[in-house]
C-alpha cells in the first residue's frame, strides 16, 4: 500500500460506508465510492427507532454497555462493545455538527427515547421517526463536497486480490451493462446485510448479501451467520407491501394482543413489550401458530392520552401519533386503518444480521488490505441479538474507525490476525446436469423461511443445506445483476445454514427446536467477562 496518499475504495452507501469515506478522505485518502443503487438508497435511510449513545447527565457508559452484552446473550466482544458505547457520543456529536438535527423539545435539550432491553431512555431520534433518512441526506450532502469520486449503479462482482492475496481493486457491473475494473490500495466493504434471504424482510431489495459473498469467495473469514435478528412488528396488510413498525412506538408504551385482544407478553418476560427483540419475536409467532397464522396486533390506541388540553381521547391519541410517528402514521392511514382507534395487525421479519465479515476492532478482515464495516462485519459488538438502535452507532463508530486506520495501515508491513472460520465457496455438481434441480429466488426466501428463520433444528436445516446445494449446482454463469444477487444469495444461504447447524444450543436469536433451553447465558460482572471466540 502506499504511503502517500492511499487509493480507497468503499463499496457501500449506509452510515458505515459513508463514515469510513469522509474519515478516509479526512486523513489523506483519495476516496471512491461506489454504490449498487443511488448514493441515498441504503438501509440506513429506513431506519426509524433511532440511534443510541450517552449523551445525557444521569446516563452512563457503563449502563450502556452493560445493556449492550446483556442483549448480546453474554456472545458479544466485551473490548468492542465499551469501543462502540465510548466513542458513540462524539460520532453521534459528529453527526450533529454535519447538520442532523436530532428531536428536541421546547427547553431546547434532545427528546430522549426509550426502546427495548434499554435501562435508560438513551436513543435519539431524528423527525420523530426518519432519523435514518435524516442521517443518511446529512452523509451524503457531506459525501458529495468532499472530493471523493462517486459512482452510482455499481454492483461488486468480486473482490481483486494481488499474487500475495491481498485486495487490490474491485471488479464492478455498471449500470448492467458494462464491466469496469477499479485497482486500489484498499477496499472497505459496507454493503449492508442479507435480509433478501427471507420470505418477509424490512430490508430494501439490495440488501442481498453481496459483500459477505465477495469476501467469502476471497477467502476472509466470517462468524456468527447464524444470528438474524427478526423485528418483531412489521405492519401486515393484505395487498400492501410490509412496513417497520418501530420498537420506538412500544417504547411509548404501546402493548401486543392476541387475536381476543389478551396481552401476552406479560405471560413471556418481565420486560413484556420491551423484552429483547429476539424473545418478542419469538413470541409472537408462536401466537400466531395458536391463531392459525393471523397476525397479532399492536395496540397504540391509549398513547398520548395524558396530553394536557381539551379533546376526545381519540383526538389527543391521533394527534400524538401523527406528531411523533408521522411516517409510520401516514403509512398505517394509506392502508386503510386508524391506529389511535383500533390495534393494527404485525408479525415479525428479518430484519438485520449480527454476524458477517469478521473484523477486529479497525475494520480490518482475515484478508490484507480489505476492511469491511456496518451490517456486512462481525465486529463482536452484537453478540447473538443487536441491542435496539446500536445498528446506527456501530456504523458511525466503526466506520470512522475504519476510514482513519487506512493511513496508519498503508506504513504497516504487517496485517494483524482476525479470527472466524473460512466458508467453503465450492460448487456442489454439474452446472449442465439434465435433472439440476430448478430454482427461484423466491423458493429460496421461502426455504431459509421456514428452515432457517424465527425457529430452526437439525432437520430441517439439513434439508435447507441440500437443497441449496442442488441450487447452487444448478447455476449458470450470471451476466445480468440479478444473476450475481441470486448466486451471492445461494452462497451466503448455505454459509449461514452451515453456521447455524453448527450451533447446536439455542441463543439469542439463534433459537433451536431440538434445544429448548432458549434462556440467554448469563453476562458475569463486566470485568471478568472474556471476548468470546469464533
Amino acid at each position: 500500500m502506499s504511503a502517500d496518499a492511499p487509493d480507497v475504495v468503499v463499496v457501500g452507501s449506509g452510515i458505515a460506508g459513508l463514515t469510513a469515506a469522509l474519515h478516509a478522505a479526512a486523513s489523506g485518502c483519495r476516496v471512491t465510492l461506489v454504490t449498487k443503487d443511488v448514493l441515498e438508497h441504503a438501509n440506513t435511510r429506513y431506519a426509524q427507532g433511532g440511534i443510541a449513545g450517552v449523551m445525557f447527565d444521569d446516563d452512563s457508559v457503563a449502563a450502556h454497555e452493560h445493556d449492550t452484552l446483556v442483549a448480546g446473550a453474554g456472545l458479544s466482544d466485551p473490548a468492542a462493545v465499551r469501543v462502540l458505547v465510548t466513542e458513540g457520543p462524539e460520532r453521534i456529536r459528529e453527526l450533529i455538527a454535519l447538520g442532523v438535527a436530532f428531536d428536541r423539545g421546547s427547553d431546547g435539550a434532545l427528546v430522549k427515547g426509550l426502546e427495548a432491553a434499554h435501562s435508560y431512555p438513551r436513543v435519539l431520534h431524528a423527525g420523530g421517526d426518519a432519523t435514518g433518512s435524516v442521517i443518511e441526506k446529512a452523509l451524503v450532502a457531506r459525501v458529495r463536497t468532499s472530493g471523493a469520486r462517486v459512482i452510482e449503479h455499481a454492483f461488486l462482482v468480486d473482490l481483486i486480490l494481488d499474487g500475495d492475496g491481498r485486495a487490490a481493486g474491485v471488479d464492478l457491473l455498471i449500470g448492467d451493462a458494462r464491466r469496469e475494473q477499479i485497482p486500489t490500495d484498499a477496499v472497505v466493504l459496507a454493503t449492508g446485510g442479507i435480509g433478501q434471504l427471507y420470505a418477509h424482510t424490512t430490508n430494501p431489495a439490495v440488501a442481498t448479501g453481496d459483500g459477505i459473498a465477495a469476501a467469502v469467495r476471497a477467502g476472509a473469514n466470517v462468524c456468527d451467520l447464524e444470528f438474524v435478528q427478526f423485528h418483531p412488528t412489521v405492519l401486515s396488510v393484505d395487498g400492501a407491501e410490509p412496513f417497520l413498525v418501530s420498537e420506538a412506538v412500544r417504547g411509548e408504551g404501546a402493548v401486543l394482543r392476541d387475536q381476543e385482544g389478551r396481552r401476552f407478553m406479560l405471560d413471556i418476560h418481565p420486560d413484556a413489550e420491551l423484552a429483547p427483540r429476539d424473545v418478542v419475536a419469538r413470541a409472537i409467532a408462536a401466537v400466531m401458530d395458536e391463531q392459525g397464522g393471523e397476525p397479532v396486533l399492536l395496540d397504540a390506541t391509549g398513547l398520548g392520552l395524558e396530553a394536557a388540553g381539551t379533546g376526545s381521547a381519540r383526538k389527543k391519541a391521533a394527534a400524538f401519533l401523527r406528531r411523533r410517528f408521522p411516517t409510520i402514521d401516514a403509512a398505517v392511514r394509506e392502508r386503510g386503518l386508524d391506529w389511535s382507534q383500533e390495534a393494527i395487525p404485525v408479525t415479525p421479519a428479518a430484519h438485520y444480521l449480527m454476524g458477517g465479515v469478521a473484523t477486529d476492532l479497525y475494520g480490518r478482515t482475515s484478508v490484507p488490505r480489505l476492511y469491511a464495516v456496518g451490517e456486512v462485519a462481525r465486529t463482536g459488538v452484537h453478540g447473538a441479538n443487536r441491542l435496539a438502535s446500536n445498528s446506527l452507532l456501530e456504523g458511525a463508530v466503526f466506520g470512522a474507525r475504519g476510514g482513519d486506520a487506512i493511513v496508519g495501515d498503508s506504513d504497516c508491513a504487517t496485517w494483524p490476525v482476525v479470527g472466524g472460520s473460512r466458508a467453503t465457496t465450492a460448487v456442489v455438481g454439474d452446472p449442465n446436469t439434465a435433472d439440476a434441480t430448478p430454482w427461484h429466488r423466491t423458493a429460496l426466501q421461502m426455504l431459509m423461511w421456514e428452515h432457517a428463520g424465527l425457529v430452526r433444528d437439525a432437520a430441517g436445516l439439513r434439508h435447507a443445506a441440500s437443497v441449496i446445494d442442488d441450487w447452487r449446482a444448478a447455476q449458470h454463469p450470471p451476466h445480468r445483476e440479478a444473476d450475481f444477487e441470486d448466486a451471492n444469495l445461494l452462497l451466503v444461504a448455505a454459509c449461514l445454514v452451515d453456521a447455524a447447524l453448527a450451533r447446536t444450543a439455542s441463543v439469542g436469536a439463534h433459537a433451536r427446536r431440538d434445544d429448548m433451553h432458549t434462556g440467554s447465558p448469563s453476562v458475569p460482572a463486566l470485568p471478568e467477562l472474556q471476548a468470546s471466540a469464533c
